[in-house]
């Protein structure tokens, strides 16, 4: 039945989504220097495209649950999607120079972008090791309410700076919600991390 395969569509749909909202980000049409502005409508766009890609993160798993058609592509290509669409985010962030915070300094902006996509995908590499071991050693390591809250936050964390690059680029009270988003976001990040190391120690001890 053609429904089964529905899960494995939605995730490599996904997957595509997150290669094609990276591309559009990275390659903003730039504007003249003296307008300190990007092409809403397009960053509009790229939103739209980022969102349809969260949803499909929603509805996949429950899906192939629901229809029980957990596959192997699914448990190694979902997990993909994701890092894909998050880490691929905040390296693209850094590498087009944004979030544009305040008055800092170009190197002050360069340790902020760098160091917070830093810390996303070293917690993203570390979980993931922490897991794999973990269930060769036996020992189930699902995903916690920790993981959960950290995966809202990266994500509403991307959707803050594509809307900031849109329509609020050198407003004040933006630069004050994106700066609450990223110092939220990599708090639960880092924590998440630490829980995570509690949950392999029966692993870790065997």
């Amino acid at each position: 039945m053609m429904i089964r395969h529905v899960p494995n569509i939605l995730t490599f749909g996904r997957l595509v989504l997150s290669v094609v909202f990276l591309a559009m980000i990275f390659f903003e049409p730039s504007l003249p220097a003296d307008r300190d502005m990007s092409f809403p409508g397009y960053l509009d766009a790229a939103f739209i495209i980022f969102v349809i890609a969260g949803l499909t993160d929603m509805v996949d798993g429950a899906m192939a649950r629901k229809l029980n058609v957990t596959s192997k592509f699914g448990r190694i290509v979902d997990p993909l999607a994701d890092k894909v669409l998050i880490c691929g985010s905040f390296i693209v962030f850094a590498l087009i120079g944004q979030p544009r915070l305040f008055d800092f300094s170009d190197t002050q902006h360069l340790i902020i972008q760098w160091g917070f996509a830093g810390i996303i995908i070293a917690r993203e590499a570390f979980v993931t090791i922490l897991r794999h071991y973990s269930e060769a050693k036996g020992i189930k390591f699902p995903a916690t309410f920790s993981g959960k809250i950290k995966m809202f936050l990266q994500a509403f964390a991307v959707g803050t700076v594509v809307v900031k690059m849109a329509h609020v680029q050198t407003d004040l009270w933006g630069y004050w919600f994106t700066s609450a988003v990223y110092l939220a976001t990599v708090t639960i990040t880092v924590v998440s991390g630490f829980l995570s190391i509690r949950k392999a120690k029966p692993a870790i001890q065997l």
